[in-house]
């Protein structure tokens, strides 16, 4: 795949020369990034076991409770593209590491919050924090490995959003049975300070500096355009299925397309016309990146000041794989926020299940991940991505055809009729996290991967926020609990269809 984006001149530039990684990876790398993914990971859907504790112990009303879950949400979305930048700019190990710091901070405000306002500004800060890792995280494997080693680290990437994604509920429920201490629902957050702390005290020897070498400027009016327009766009998100789409959620949702528009227009406007700078300089280095040499280098430098420095380049929707796969990444989120939610309101609410009976239940989905997704750079290799993606989607939809005939015959069995179609859609989604994220930024210059991956991680966030929202809809006008649930994945399973349609938009060498 081509690393160079297209240029808008009438001859189409050289393919720049993707930079390489001065020296192997340090070996710790992986566990400290992977670990921020996994907290990051836990704590959203960690949470939905330990409302009921803490309403209760807080005297927490509605409103509060769903803060407490908003927050979170609310400010990691809004967050991330420009968390993204920041990391281009200043260094994403030293953005990473404040990150990494401040959410386990956060969570220790979170674990010993006394109100329940407290604890919803905890949530806040957690999911800025949040913000701050999660495209360094990105980033930091797009510039640190390449080849095989880099396809391994995304598998890995993979797994572990999925591993916190899956056993989140199960870990939460086991959390708040134990009691350890008497914590309760607190163990929930508590648990992140020594992880935290471990993995802030490895950085400086397991994570390598890098940054753009053309440290670019902030933008502060695409900063505040696009956290404005996210804010409007997944705070109605979030609150109007609740709240019966009150007229304010209409008025922000309409006012989030024109500041997004707003926003592109600004971005394109400000984006050079060259071709994309290329390398990835690291930390103290000095001289040209890799792939630009003195006169080439100094052309690029002076269109960037000429032009000034978006948040986010436009020039990287020229490339076919990203814009592709950026597409492909919102059909896919856009089932996975909902469909963990509406299969934990039926196990809870349609099978009387307790937060801990519902954990176990999920395992038969983590079973089919763990299998597929330890093995999907070695499937990818011999697939490629695009045949890998078009399996694991079919594989999702097979399995979600299956659980709507379980909630439909067998509504009064056993809720372990549920475990195949949750294993074959387990099978499914190791097959699609990881490659679905990769092919988005494989072909895409270091110097832009803090740009990309906040891009990545804002669509993962606003669809699966678009996807509660929309299925959400579906779930609750249908009355009847058992069939609430059966159309609810019936239409996922038409939405994975949609993913293998997209997946065709992606280059044929991918």
């Amino acid at each position: 795949m081509s690393t160079a984006l297209n240029a808008r001149r009438p001859t189409p530039a050289p393919p720049a020369t993707k930079a390489a990684p001065a020296a192997p990876a340090p070996k710790g790398l992986l566990p400290v990034v992977l670990t921020a993914t996994f907290m990051t990971a836990l704590d959203i859907f960690v949470v939905n076991v330990a409302l009921p504790s803490l309403q209760a112990d807080l005297g927490a009303g509605p409103a509060a409770v769903q803060w407490v879950m908003a927050g979170f949400s609310l400010a990691l979305a809004a967050g991330l593209v420009t968390a993204g930048r920041l990391g281009d700019r200043y260094g994403r190990r030293r953005v990473f590491a404040l990150g990494l710091a401040l959410f386990t901070l956060a969570s220790a405000g979170c674990g010993f919050a006394p109100s329940a306002g407290t604890l919803v500004g905890a949530r806040v800060v957690q999911g800025l924090a949040a913000a701050l890792m999660g495209p360094q995280v990105l980033a930091i494997l797009r510039t640190a490995f390449s080849g095989a080693a880099q396809a391994r680290a995304f598998a890995r990437y993979g797994l572990t959003m999925g591993v916190g994604a899956v056993f989140g509920q199960l870990i939460g429920g086991l959390l708040i049975r134990a009691d350890l201490l008497g914590l309760g629902w607190r163990s929930c957050f508590l648990i992140n300070l020594p992880i935290g702390l471990a993995a802030l005290v490895m950085v400086r020897r397991c994570l390598p500096e890098s940054r753009s070498p053309q440290r670019p400027g902030l933008d502060p009016v695409g900063v505040l355009l696009v956290s404005t327009a996210l804010t409007a766009l997944v705070l109605p998100l979030i609150q109007g299925p609740r709240l019966g789409w009150p007229l304010w959620t209409v008025l922000c949702l309409g006012a989030s397309l024109a500041l997004l528009a707003a926003f592109a227009v600004h971005q394109h406007r400000s984006t050079p016309t060259d071709t994309a700078p290329t390398g990835s300089t690291p930390t103290g280095t000095t001289g040209p990146a890799t792939g630009t040499t003195g006169a080439t280098g100094a052309t690029r430098a002076t269109a960037g000041a000429a032009t000034g420095t978006p948040l986010v380049d436009t020039r990287l929707f020229r490339d076919r794989a990203f814009s592709a796969g950026v597409l492909a990444q919102l059909a896919f989120w856009l089932g996975q926020g909902s469909f963990f939610l509406v299969l934990a309101l039926h196990l809870q609410f349609g099978r009387g299940l307790d937060a801990l009976g519902a954990g176990l239940v999920f395992t038969a989905i983590g079973l089919g991940y763990l299998i597929t997704s330890n093995t999907t750079h070695r499937i990818t290799a011999r697939l490629g991505v695009r045949r890998t993606i078009t399996v694991g989607g079919l594989l999702m939809a097979a399995g979600l055809a299956l659980l709507a005939l379980a909630a439909y015959e067998v509504s009064d069995g056993s809720v372990w009729w549920l475990a195949p179609g949750l294993f074959v859609d387990g099978l499914g989604m190791g097959l699609v996290i990881a490659p679905v994220t990769a092919v988005v930024l494989e072909g895409v210059e270091p110097s832009l991967a803090g740009s990309a991956a906040g891009v990545v991680s804002t669509v993962q966030q606003v669809g699966g926020a678009l996807g509660i929202a929309l299925i959400g809809l579906l779930y609750y006008g249908a009355g009847d609990p058992t069939a609430a649930f059966g159309h609810s994945v019936l239409a996922l399973a038409v939405l994975e269809l949609v993913l293998v349609a997209l997946v065709r938009l992606l280059p044929r060498t991918s």
